[in-house]
C-alpha cells in the first residue's frame, strides 16, 4: 500500500477510496492540461532540427517584421472590438437590470443568442450583407469589408453575450440605500451613474474587458472567413503548424497568443483584490423606478443592439434557404445536400453531435466528481491544492494554444498515448479541458454552499460518502450540473480554435465543416452548416431546460416548502 494512504488519516476505506479518486483526477489533469502547455514552452526553446536553442528562436521569431506586424493589428483590431462592445454591453445590461423596460426575457434571449451560433456565422452573413456580391454594399461608401471592418463587426457579434453575462452579473446586486441617500442630497442621474454604478461596477467592467480583448486576439474563425489580407497572431499560428509544419515557429506564436490571457489574468486579480462587496447582511434589493425618458432610451439602445445581433444571425440562417443569393431568391433545401459539398458532409454534423454528447456528459460527470472531492473530501490534501491550481489554468489558456499543446504532446512518437491523435478521444478531452474552468468554478460555488455537516453526519450513521454524495449532494446541486452540462454541450459544439489542429478526415466536426465549405467557395452550404449547428445547439438547450422543469418538480420540491 502507498505510503500516503496508510496514514493514520486514511484508515477507513471511504477515506482510502477518496484519496485514490483524487489522486487519479489530478493525473487527468496533469496528462491533458498541465504537460500539453509544457510542450509548447520545451518546443519553442528547439529548433526544427530538435536541437535546445534556448530563446534564440524566440527572438528570432518576435522580432521579425511580419509577426510584430500581425501582433500589431491584432492589438488594435482587438481594442477597436473592445471600443464597440463594451459600452453597448453596459447599456444592454444597464437595461435588463436598472430599468422596467418592456421585453427583457426577449431581450435577453436575442443578446444571448450568438452564444449559440461558431463564431464563422457573423462573419458569414457580412459576407451576404456587405460582400461583393452584398444586398448593402453600397453602405459602406467603397470601403471593403473583407479586412479590418468586417473583423471587428464580426468580433463585435461573437464577444459581446459573453461581456453581457459579466455586466449584468456586475449590475444585478445593487445597495438601494445608495441611491436613496444620494437622491435625497441632490444628485443627479448622471452623478448618481458616475459615483455609485460605476466604481461599484468596476470589477465586472474590468473582467469583460479583458475577457473581450483575449477573445479577439485568439480568436481565429471571424479573421479567417472575412480578414481578407489582414495579418493576424492567430492566423498566424495556423499557417505556421497546418502550412508550413513549422511546430516551432507555431509554439513561438502560441507563446505570443498565451500572453493577453496572461496579462489579463494579473490585471484581474489586481483588481479583484480592490473590490468591495456591493451588498452586506444591512443592504436593502435596488428595484428601478418607472422613468420613461430612460426607459425610452435604453429601449432604443436596446433595439438597435438587437436588431445588429439579429441580423448577423438572421441572414446566415436565410441565406441557407435561398437558391442563389442575391440574384435567385427562392426557396431551396439544396444547399442542405453536404454530400455534394466539401467539408465532410452530414459525418462531420454527426461527428459533432457526439463530440459534444460525450464532452457534456463525461466532462459534467468528471467535473463534479473532482469538485466534490476537493470540497468535501479531501482526503489526499496536497492532491485536492493542485487540483484547485490546475483547475484554473484554462482560464488564462486560448482554445488555439491549448489545440498547439495537444498537437506536439499527443502527436510525439514517444508518447504512450500517441494512439490518440487524431481520434474522437483526444477531441472530447480538449474540449472538456478547454472550457473545464468555468465549469469547475460553476460546481464549486454549489457545492459551497451545502453546508459540511451533512458529510459529518453521514459519517456518524456510519454510511459512505457515496451514499450521501448520490442521495443528498447531487439532488441538491443537479440544476448547476445540468447547466453545466447545457455549457459544455454548446461550447463544444461551437468551437472552432480548440480542434482547429486535432481532427483527422474520419473525425472532421461541423464547425469546421463550416470553414472548409467557405474555403471552397460553397458558402451557401456553409450558412446551411452553421444553421444547423445553431438548430442543434438550441433544441439541446431547450431539452435541458425541459429536464430542469421536471426536476425542479420532482425532484426539487424541498426548494419550495
Amino acid at each position: 500500500m502507498p505510503s500516503w494512504l496508510a496514514r493514520p488519516g486514511f484508515q477507513s476505506a471511504e477515506d482510502r477510496i477518496a484519496a485514490l479518486l483524487q489522486w487519479l483526477c489530478l493525473a487527468a489533469l496533469l496528462v491533458f492540461i498541465a504537460l500539453p502547455l509544457a510542450a509548447i514552452f520545451i518546443k519553442a526553446a528547439e529548433d526544427r532540427s530538435g536541437a535546445y536553442v534556448g530563446l534564440s528562436q524566440i527572438v528570432q521569431t518576435v522580432s521579425e517584421p511580419r509577426i510584430q506586424d500581425a501582433a500589431w493589428n491584432s492589438l488594435q483590431l482587438a481594442f477597436a472590438t473592445l471600443a464597440l462592445v463594451l459600452p453597448a454591453a453596459f447599456l444592454f445590461a444597464f437595461a435588463l437590470t436598472r430599468s422596467r423596460i418592456a421585453g427583457q426575457p426577449l431581450l435577453r434571449l436575442i443578446a444571448l443568442s450568438p452564444l449559440l451560433a461558431p463564431s464563422l456565422m457573423p462573419a458569414i452573413s457580412l459576407v451576404y450583407l456587405f460582400g461583393n456580391q452584398g444586398l448593402l454594399k453600397n453602405w459602406l461608401g467603397g470601403a471593403s469589408i473583407y479586412g479590418p471592418l468586417g473583423v471587428v463587426l464580426g468580433e463585435a457579434f461573437y464577444t459581446f453575450p459573453h461581456a453581457l453575462l459579466i455586466l449584468t452579473a456586475a449590475l444585478s446586486v445593487a445597495d438601494a440605500r445608495l441611491y436613496e441617500a444620494a437622491t435625497a442630497m441632490g444628485a443627479s442621474p448622471l452623478r448618481r451613474m458616475l459615483t455609485i454604478t460605476l466604481p461599484n461596477a468596476r470589477y465586472g467592467l474590468v473582467s469583460a474587458a479583458t475577457l473581450v480583448l483575449t477573445m479577439v486576439v485568439t480568436d481565429f474563425g471571424v479573421p479567417k472567413v472575412i480578414g481578407g489580407q489582414t495579418n493576424l497572431l492567430a492566423l498566424e499560428a495556423y499557417k505556421q503548424v497546418l502550412g508550413q509544419q513549422n511546430f516551432n515557429r507555431g509554439a513561438v506564436i502560441g507563446l505570443l497568443l498565451l500572453l493577453p490571457a496572461l496579462v489579463s489574468a494579473i490585471i484581474e486579480r489586481r483588481v479583484a483584490r480592490r473590490a468591495q462587496a456591493a451588498m452586506n447582511g444591512r443592504s436593502v434589493q435596488y428595484r428601478a423606478k418607472s422613468n420613461l425618458l430612460r426607459d425610452a432610451l435604453l429601449m432604443s439602445a436596446c433595439g438597435v443592439v438587437s436588431a445588429f445581433l439579429l441580423a448577423l444571425a438572421g441572414v446566415a440562417i436565410a441565406a441557407a434557404f435561398i437558391k442563389l443569393w442575391p440574384y435567385n431568391m427562392s426557396f431551396t433545401l439544396a444547399h442542405f445536400d453536404f454530400d455534394q459539398q466539401d467539408g465532410g458532409g452530414w459525418r462531420s454534423f454527426r461527428n459533432s453531435l457526439l463530440l459534444s454528447g460525450a464532452s457534456a456528459l463525461i466532462g459534467t460527470l468528471f467535473i463534479f466528481l473532482n469538485a466534490y472531492l476537493t470540497e468535501k473530501q479531501p482526503a489526499a490534501r496536497s492532491a485536492a491544492q493542485l487540483s484547485r491550481a490546475i483547475a484554473m489554468i484554462p482560464m488564462a489558456v486560448p482554445g488555439m494554444v491549448l489545440g498547439l499543446g495537444y498537437v506536439l504532446f499527443f502527436n510525439a512518437p514517444a508518447n504512450p498515448l500517441h494512439g490518440l491523435y487524431g481520434g474522437m478521444v483526444v477531441l472530447v478531452v480538449s474540449c472538456i479541458c478547454h472550457f473545464y474552468t468555468t465549469a469547475h468554478l460553476t460546481l464549486t460555488t454549489s457545492l459551497r454552499q451545502i453546508d459540511g455537516e451533512i458529510e459529518a453526519a453521514a459519517r456518524s450513521l456510519g454510511r459512505g460518502w457515496w451514499v450521501c454524495c448520490l442521495r443528498v449532494t447531487l439532488p441538491v446541486v443537479l440544476p448547476s450540473m445540468l447547466n453545466v452540462f447545457r455549457y459544455l454541450f454548446v461550447s463544444s459544439m461551437t468551437t472552432v480554435s480548440c480542434v482547429i489542429f486535432l481532427y483527422s478526415p474520419q473525425t472532421e466536426l461541423a464547425s469546421l465543416a463550416v470553414l472548409n465549405m467557405d474555403d471552397a467557395g460553397d458558402t451557401a452550404a456553409a450558412a446551411a452548416m452553421a444553421t444547423l449547428i445553431f438548430a442543434g445547439a438550441c433544441a439541446v438547450s431547450l431539452l435541458v431546460n425541459a429536464i430542469g422543469w421536471w426536476c425542479e418538480r420532482r425532484v426539487q420540491r424541498w426548494r419550495a416548502a
